[in-house]
C-alpha cells in the first residue's frame, strides 16, 4: 500500500509500505476513505530533523473495516467507522472515566508500528475500544464532517466544555484555524451568550461568524486585548479557548479573561513556560484544557452531524489524493489552505 512518511522539516513523501496484517487479536484492518493534515503536523513540518528512516504521518481518518481479530466483537467487517487520533480499549480506568487519551493500553497513530492516517489502510489497535461505527445510510456528503470528529472538531469542542461554556457565558476564542472555528462552533451548540473570535485571516473568519461567532477582532497583542475589553464593558470574557499552541496566545487569553474565568487551552503548547504568576492567582483564573479524549465526545457529536444540526466539516477547503499530500503540507504552511483532506 502508499502511505505519507515526514523525513524532515519540508520533507513529506509518499511511499509504498508493507500492507497492514492483524497481529493481536483486538485488531482491525481499516480502508481508508478520508484522511487528513492536521494543523499539528505541521509543528515536524516545520522543524523536524533530517532522518534516514522517516515517520508515518496521518492521525484522523474514517474508513471502512476489512478485516477483524477474533477477539473483535463490536465492529465488524463492513462497518464504516471513525478513528479518534489515539486509540484506546475502553475498558480501563482512564477510559471509563472519560478520559482516552491516558488509554493504559493505548497507541498512537504513526509511532511503535501503528500505520499512520495519511495512507490507504490502517491497522487499529483496540478496535472495539477505539472505533466508532456510523450508522449505514450516511449521505457521503458529510464524510468531511464524519472525519472532523477524529479530531478538530472534538478537540474545539473539548475546549469548550473543559472551559465550562454555558448559557450566560461570553467566550473568546483565540486562533482562526481549523482547531478555533470548531470549538467557536462548540461554544454555539453549549448556548454561549456572545462568543469573540480573535483572527485575522477574513475567509477563516467569515466561517467563524458562520459557524457562531458574534464578533471579530482581527487586531493582536495589546491592541487586541484592548479590543476584546473595548466590547466586554472593560471585564473581558467568562471563558477564553486557546487554540494556537504559542506563548503570546497564551498571555492573550490571560489579558482578556474576566476575573474569576476560565481559560481552557488546547493549542498544542511550544513552550514550557505559563504565565500565571501572583497577579493571575489574585483574580482566581483558573486554567484548564489540554488533549482532548475524541473518542469520549463523538458518540455525543456524530447525531448531529447525521441530522444535519452541525457540519463541521466545512473547515475544510482544499482536498487532494494521496500524491498531492506534500504539496498539501505546503499549502497548509503558507495559509494559502485551512485544512487539507486526503482522499486516498
Amino acid at each position: 500500500m502508499r502511505a505519507t512518511l515526514m523525513y524532515g522539516a519540508g520533507d513529506v513523501r509518499v511511499e509504498t509500505v508493507p500492507n497492514p496484517t492483524i497481529t493481536e487479536p483486538t485488531d482491525a484492518i481499516v480502508k481508508i476513505v478520508a484522511g487528513c493534515i492536521c494543523g499539528s503536523d505541521l509543528w515536524p513540518y516545520g522543524s523536524m530533523e533530517q532522518s534516514d528512516e522517516g515517520a508515518r504521518m496521518g492521525h484522523e481518518f474514517v474508513g471502512t473495516v476489512t478485516e477483524v481479530g477474533a477477539d473483535v466483537t463490536d465492529v465488524k467487517v463492513g462497518d464504516f467507522v471513525i478513528a479518534p487520533f489515539v486509540a484506546s480499549d475502553g475498558t480501563c480506568e482512564f477510559c471509563q472515566e472519560g478520559l482516552q487519551t491516558s488509554c493504559r493500553h493505548g497507541a498512537h497513530w504513526g509511532s511503535d508500528g501503528v500505520d499512520g492516517g495519511q495512507g490507504e489502510q490502517v491497522r487499529v489497535p483496540q478496535a472495539d475500544g477505539t472505533l466508532v461505527v456510523v450508522p449505514a445510510g450516511f449521505d457521503d456528503a458529510l464524510i468531511p464532517s464524519l472525519l472532523s470528529l477524529s479530531d478538530v472538531m472534538s478537540t474545539g469542542y473539548h475546549a469548550a466544555k473543559a472551559g465550562g461554556v454555558a448559557p450566560g457565558k461570553t467566550v473568546t476564542v483565540i486562533g482562526d484555524g481549523a482547531v478555533g472555528l470548531s470549538a467557536v462552533l462548540s461554544a454555539k451548540i453549549l448556548g454561549a451568550d456572545r462568543i469573540i473570535l480573535m483572527g485575522r485571516h477574513q475567509s477563516r473568519t467569515d466561517l467563524g461568524r458562520e459557524f457562531g461567532a458574534t464578533d471579530v477582532v482581527a487586531e493582536r497583542g495589546d491592541e487586541g486585548v484592548a479590543k476584546v475589553k473595548e466590547l466586554t464593558g472593560g471585564d473581558g470574557t467568562h471563558v477564553v479557548l486557546e487554540a494556537v499552541g504559542l506563548k503570546p496566545a497564551l498571555e492573550t487569553a490571560f489579558a482578556v479573561v474576566r476575573d474569576g474565568g476560565v481559560i481552557s487551552r488546547v493549542g498544542a503548547p511550544q513552550f514550557e513556560d505559563v504565565p500565571f504568576g501572583f497577579g493571575e492567582f489574585m483574580r482566581n483564573v483558573t486554567l484548564a484544557g489540554g488533549v482532548a479524549p475524541a473518542r469520549a465526545y463523538i458518540p455525543e457529536l456524530l447525531p448531529q452531524v447525521l441530522d444535519g444540526s452541525i457540519e463541521p466539516g466545512k473547515v475544510f477547503d482544499r482536498t487532494v489524493d494521496l500524491d498531492g499530500v506534500p504539496a498539501g503540507y505546503q499549502a497548509m504552511a503558507d495559509r494559502k489552505a485551512l485544512k487539507v483532506l486526503v482522499r486516498p
